[in-house]
């Protein structure tokens, strides 16, 4: 008796037994682009100023364009560290109140004889300080920042309301408050435009290139996986809750000077704006993913609801309401994309396609 070995069959092109590649039940580029947030978030975008255009007289007017981007310049400047916090899973709801006390001291330091410029400074260091108390507590006492962010938001804005009142300083000198709604020469295209693209790249930059970045996002997709692969997760997120209070402070600022008014009502429901457009830019609110990009289209499609929504004579509750829909749109909308993302595949592999491979066989007489 004799034993022979038999070799595998070769799969020949086209046959049923043609192992499958990955590539193969990939789905095709057109469509993995279109399937993203950030691609939804552009479609309406187009379609809302689609139908603004038509339908809302003088919404392509430069004026209206002009007003568009002082109105966003706020909630893009808070907008991209918020990115940062969002990504590692957590929140900041006290964004709009640190705006009000950094708004209010500015306009007390100067009352008091300071000089604008120092005034500007110590109030954005503040506005960083508050965000360092809503890191520390998050990070240092295991605090959940949803909790502690709701507290700081009522406490923030009481500071705010009590230092001034219901009274408002407004006797800002025209060469401060010009300075912050300057345009090009003749054009109605705002001088602000040049730091909040410098703001956007350098939060991008920060994001995407940097170890800083990459442990944001393995914060929010695992903290323990990310403290093990030696991310400082305590100091990460002090970080990012730092830079929210700066950067809220900076917008503090300009928001006195936009508005040639230190409130301390000033901002209120700001922070509902900043993260309906974080989240509609493609931010997961669960953490571990999100672009500046996308963000950036989610603060323009927010910025260009709201101006048609006042051309068209509609009041603030209303554009609060439209708002308010549009961030549990995005929530959803996460979902849902997620569903057909994985329901959208090419056909599965066949039985035989999906079978072992052949193995050697022994026999014969």
């Amino acid at each position: 008796m004799s034993a022979t070995s038999t070799p595998p069959r070769t799969p020949e092109k086209g046959s049923a037994t043609t192992t499958r590649t990955y590539a193969d039940s990939a789905r095709p580029l057109p469509l993995r682009l279109l399937l993203t947030r950030d691609a939804a978030v552009l479609g309406l975008l187009v379609a809302v100023v689609s139908y603004s255009v038509v339908a809302i007289p003088n919404f392509d007017s430069q004026l209206t364009i002009y007003f568009l981007v002082l109105d966003i310049a706020p909630i893009l400047l808070i907008a991209l560290p918020m990115t940062l916090v969002i990504v590692t899973g957590e929140i900041d709801l006290s964004v709009a109140s640190i705006v009000a006390v950094t708004s209010v001291l500015f306009g007390v330091l100067t009352r008091e004889g300071a000089p604008i410029a120092l005034a500007a400074v110590l109030a954005v260091l503040a506005g960083a300080l508050a965000g360092a108390v809503n890191g520390l507590l998050v990070t240092k006492l295991g605090l959940p920042s949803l909790a502690v962010t709701i507290g700081t938001l009522a406490l923030y804005r009481g500071v705010a309301v009590g230092l001034l009142g219901t009274t408002a300083i407004t006797d800002w000198p025209d060469t401060w408050t010009d300075a912050v709604t300057a345009t090009f020469g003749e054009s109605q295209i705002p001088v602000i435009v040049v730091p909040l693209a410098v703001a956007a790249a350098l939060f991008g930059l920060l994001l995407h290139l940097t170890s800083f970045g990459r442990g944001l996002f393995a914060i929010g997709l695992s903290s323990e996986s990310a403290r093990f692969s030696g991310v400082d997760v305590e100091r990460t997120k002090l970080v990012a809750f730092v830079l929210t209070g700066l950067v809220s402070g900076i917008a503090g600022v300009y928001f006195t000077l936009r508005y040639g008014s230190s409130r301390g009502d000033n901002a209120t429901g700001l922070e509902l704006q900043v993260i309906a457009a974080v989240l509609l830019g493609g931010v997961s609110i669960f953490g571990g993913r999100g672009a500046i990009p996308g963000v950036l289209g989610g603060v323009l499609l927010i910025g260009v609801i709201g101006s048609a929504l006042r051309l068209d004579g509609q009041s603030a509750n209303v554009i609060q309401i439209v708002t308010g829909v549009l961030l549990i749109a995005s929530v959803v909308s996460a979902a849902l994309l997620g569903w057909v993302s994985r329901r959208v595949r090419r056909r599965p592999p066949t039985a035989a396609e999906a079978a072992p491979p052949a193995v050697p066989t022994a026999g014969g007489m």
